[in-house]
């Protein structure tokens, strides 16, 4: 299985953009960054209850603030809406596992080297 999806710090596109491969265009990344911020499983990992929010190298950094929190459960009801799978007696689904090392084995980013 893969890394567990954390939300993301606030302001965490100055870290990722200066890493950005020059093969790539800022366009593709913005377009997998804002793919994978509005998908399902990051809008569960943001609405839950006590979530925290990590930077570039995955530390916790604060907590998602109880605005964040409810503007992500509105979105997930949205998703449960859309396909059908409204049920309140049942508790969100675990999220797909994805994370900033997907973007960086997709190819997207270079590897920033941090044992200085």
């Amino acid at each position: 299985m893969g890394d567990p999806i954390r939300p993301f710090a606030l302001g965490l596109w100055n870290e990722i953009r200066p890493l950005l491969k020059p093969e790539f265009s800022v366009t593709a990344l913005r377009k997998a960054m804002a793919t994978y911020v509005h998908s399902r499983s990051y809008q569960i990992a943001v609405a839950r209850p006590g979530s925290v929010r990590h930077d570039i190298n995955g530390t916790p950094v604060g907590p998602v603030s109880d605005g964040d929190r409810s503007d992500a459960n509105q979105k997930y009801e949205g998703f449960k809406a859309r396909d059908g799978s409204h049920n309140p007696k049942s508790a969100p689904p675990l999220p797909t596992p994805a994370s900033k090392s997907d973007v960086i084995r997709a190819g997207l980013l270079k590897l920033k080297d941090t044992s200085r």
